[in-house]
């Protein structure tokens, strides 16, 4: 589960972090990226563990509500799973017909 969240998160800050202020940011990346705990981020900023922890939670939440509203990483998913079909296809042969039905879903994606 805890995996899932931070690959989830990764994901989301990758399509969402242009979005984010400088310190979201960077708070976000030393999480999520550098792996470092809430005291070494409060540590090198000079601030609480807490206030850290907060950040953190409010940025997770705005990614989340970007996400809900623009679907960036569940479009990016389903394109995934269509290449993944159309790669099958094509390995397997498969008729001009099926190709091109995994080409227009992929197209009605975007």
């Amino acid at each position: 589960m805890l995996l899932e969240k931070t690959t989830r998160m990764n994901f989301l800050f990758d399509f969402y972090q242009a979005l984010l202020t400088e310190k979201q940011r960077s708070y976000m990346e030393l999480y999520y990226l550098d792996d470092l705990s809430l005291g070494e981020i409060a540590e090198s900023y000079k601030v609480s563990r807490q206030a850290v922890y907060d950040n953190i939670r409010r940025t997770e939440a705005m990614l989340e509500e970007y996400e809900e509203k623009l679907r960036l990483f569940e479009k990016f998913g389903q394109r995934q799973t269509i290449l993944e079909q159309l790669s099958i296809a094509i390995k397997d042969e498969a008729s001009k017909e099926d190709c091109l039905a995994l080409i227009n879903q992929l197209k009605e994606t975007d």
